[in-house]
């Protein structure tokens, strides 16, 4: 048996005696008591327990629409509570999205209690209709503050928050608005992007890499649009398989935002040069490729629908990224935009704030201390990452070649030993 798989053993036989031992009954029962009186509002059913926890509980509270204005109404808020001892640290981890019961990196790395939080809006936690004023990053960091300040009751050790990609954004905004909710923050592939376009990621696809898989990614661009009616054609029978449909976003829209996006996710994701289809490639063989980097479903009807708080959040507060158009302005037929406004809602009007995230970026680079951030150096999002003051005690760490997937576990042996002595130095 691999130690891992022996350590993992241990540590809950450990977890579950000392629940035993700090009550002389079966916890569960205690720790639900102890729940039900913190959320007395709230659903909470037993869900099963992820590797190591001895108890899991779904909270669906009824959350606030306007925190300052409770009467305006509430709405069902899914977080997703895992134990394995009060004396442990908590790991609360902000989703920027809708979420359901996984455990974190963090969790692991820490043997560490969590809780789960889906994004206001997002996922099940979506009233309808949504009232889209209230979907912004205050009001959400206020679920956070109000979940963290509860469940201190019960888990008096160490906190830490972390999130991924828009979570770990939202891991930086609660730092900078509530700083001594948690001991550590940290978030992965967090960006803190300027405008609601920012240049900083199309200058970043310009000079990552190589210039020939550069040059190959704009031939294969070039390519889906060259072979328009093939890979229409494509799109339409992938849709009929898949059962997808296509009226909010028409197939030739997806085709044009997926060739427009392709660079951008190439990147983000880790794409290889040697697998871009070259010269002479088939319909199928350019479709597939597209589809396996970007996704033609994307812009299916059901993610158009699940995106709208994403895009909406986006180019309110936390501004994006736009497309370049060019490497093929002359075969663009669609699309006459290069920005993401297409996809925000339809129903409201909506106006950027600039100085939202400037602020953030202010504390967060100046004062942001005990935060450990994780990037992959290729990731395009990691051109919008924030760079902490040398005199912070923080600590960056970029994964040459890593994508927007990169993990401690991808680091070396070297660099994961400076993480957690880090980490360990921190929760000390």
């Amino acid at each position: 048996m691999k130690i891992k798989n022996i350590l993992l053993i241990l540590s809950f036989l450990f977890c579950s005696y000392l629940s035993f031992a700090q009550t002389g009954t079966i916890a569960q029962t205690d720790l639900k008591k102890k729940l039900i009186e913190l959320f007395p509002d709230a659903d909470i059913s037993e869900i099963k327990n992820l590797e190591g926890y001895t108890e899991s509980y779904q909270l669906i509270l009824n959350e606030p629409m306007d925190h300052k204005h409770p009467e305006k109404g509430t709405f069902k808020h899914y977080i997703y509570l895992s134990h394995c001892d009060f004396k442990s640290p908590m790991v609360i981890e902000t989703h920027g999205y809708n979420t359901g019961n996984i455990k974190s990196e963090v969790s692991k790395l820490l043997n560490a209690n969590q809780v789960a939080v889906e994004y206001r809006f997002y996922g099940k936690s979506r009233p309808n209709p949504v009232q889209w004023q209230y979907l912004t990053n205050d009001q959400a960091i206020e679920d956070y503050h109000n979940i963290t300040t509860k469940l201190k009751e019960l888990y008096k050790g160490k906190w830490i928050s972390t999130g991924i990609s828009k979570g770990g954004e939202t891991t930086l905004i609660y730092k900078s608005k509530y700083p001594n909710d948690v001991d550590v923050a940290m978030p992965y592939v967090a960006p803190l992007i300027n405008t609601q376009e920012d240049p900083r990621t199309v200058d970043h696809v310009k000079i990552v890499g190589t210039p020939e898989c550069r040059a190959k990614i704009i031939h294969f661009q070039r390519a889906l649009l060259q072979n328009r009616e093939a890979l229409l054609k494509e799109i339409k029978e992938y849709a009929e398989k898949e059962k997808m449909t296509f009226t909010e976003v028409s197939i030739e829209e997806a085709l044009e935002y997926g060739t427009l996006e392709f660079p951008f996710s190439f990147w983000q994701w880790g794409g290889k040069c040697e697998d871009i289809p070259v010269e002479g490639a088939s319909s199928k063989e350019l479709f597939d490729y597209l589809n396996k980097i970007v996704g033609i479903s994307t812009y299916n009807d059901q993610k158009y629908f699940d995106l709208l708080p994403s895009y909406y959040q986006h180019l309110s507060e936390l501004g994006y990224y736009g497309f370049d158009f060019g490497p093929v302005s002359d075969l663009l037929k669609t699309v006459k935009s290069t920005s993401n406004s297409r996809f925000a809602p339809k129903e409201v009007t909506i106006t950027y704030h600039p100085k939202y995230i400037k602020k953030v970026r202010k504390y967060i680079e100046t004062k942001g201390d005990k935060i450990l951030y994780i990037y992959g150096g290729f990731d395009t999002w990691g051109s919008c990452a924030p760079t902490p003051n040398p005199d912070l005690d923080a600590l960056k760490m970029v994964l040459p070649g890593g994508s927007h997937a990169t993990r401690v576990k991808n680091f070396t042996k070297e660099d994961q030993e400076k993480i957690m002595k880090t980490l360990d130095r921190w929760l000390k």
